[in-house]
């Protein structure tokens, strides 16, 4: 019976000509037919990565959606950053050589603050700091962006997805104003399961590519699914559409990391509803939505 009504379902979702924009949204559909372009790390490939000068060069750049990811420190600070080390991204090594190996929760907040997270991307970016969640939202709301945030690490962390949820309530990010433009997402179902069981309201993303007799379950308390490009095809993405997430919509899926003309043809011919990059002027031009 359930095999009948997915290929049913399936057999529907492939014959529908449009999907319905939601009035509060495009991290839930595709705008125009178009996937939302989200600049990964902000725009990583012209700015260090999770600066605040990669969100602006997002913003200069005319991307609305930017991509970050969260970890915590010693001390409890809420810090954007993507590796579990500061070792790739900071000068950390020079100002603290004999704590290898510079793991961010072994370090307080206001020792992380003293890194330079930008020389090692371009001697321009030399002074730029890793920003705290807070800095980071603040900054968000002032370039007026959207915001798709990953909780990273959540094993390393006991009780993040709470105190993250606490601080984007305390920064104004779960009035209805601003849901529509934050999507909350992780590798972990057990800490987007918890984000969503702790604040409904809250559209949340699965990082990965589950497979299509996982999708029911993740449906429960997931609004996307967010794949490797690499492993998509046509096939999959249709397969992903049938289902409906916690809020009622159809679960979307946004494909990263995606940085050339060609990657960024196929996945959109495939009919996801937003790619990932951290180049979005190219995958932009890709498009043909300049």
């Amino acid at each position: 019976m359930y095999a009948r009504v997915v290929a049913a379902t399936l057999a529907a979702a492939l014959g529908t000509a449009a999907v319905l924009l939601s009035p509060t949204s495009d991290a839930r559909a595709r705008e125009d037919g178009v996937p939302v372009v989200i600049a990964h790390r902000g725009a990583s490939a012209y700015a260090p990565e999770n600066t605040l000068a990669a969100i602006d060069k997002a913003a200069e750049l005319g991307f609305s959606w930017v991509e970050n990811d969260v970890q915590r420190t010693k001390d409890g600070e809420l810090v954007v950053l993507h590796d579990d080390s500061l070792q790739r991204t900071t000068n950390v090594e020079d100002v603290f050589p004999g704590r290898a190996p510079w793991k961010v929760r072994d370090f307080t907040a206001a020792e992380i603050a003293r890194l330079d997270a930008g020389s090692w991307f371009s001697p321009a970016y030399a002074g730029a700091r890793v920003p705290t969640l807070q800095q980071y939202m603040r900054r968000v709301e002032h370039n007026h962006e959207k915001l798709l945030l990953e909780i990273k690490n959540p094993e390393l962390y006991p009780g993040i997805e709470q105190q993250t949820l606490k601080l984007l309530g305390n920064e104004g990010w779960l009035d209805g104003r601003h849901l529509g433009r934050l999507v909350v997402q992780s590798f972990s179902a057990d800490s987007v399961r918890a984000v969503h069981e702790l604040k409904p309201a809250v559209t949340t993303a699965y990082l990965g590519t589950p497979t299509v007799a996982q999708l029911p379950g993740l449906a429960r308390f997931t609004d996307l699914v967010n794949p490797s490009y690499g492993s998509l095809s046509r096939g999959y993405v249709s397969a992903v559409h049938v289902f409906h997430g916690p809020h009622g919509r159809r679960l979307k899926l946004f494909a990263w990391t995606v940085n050339d003309a060609a990657g960024t043809r196929m996945v959109a011919a495939y009919g996801v509803d937003g790619i990932i990059t951290n180049k979005p002027d190219v995958v932009r031009a890709a498009l043909g939505s300049d």
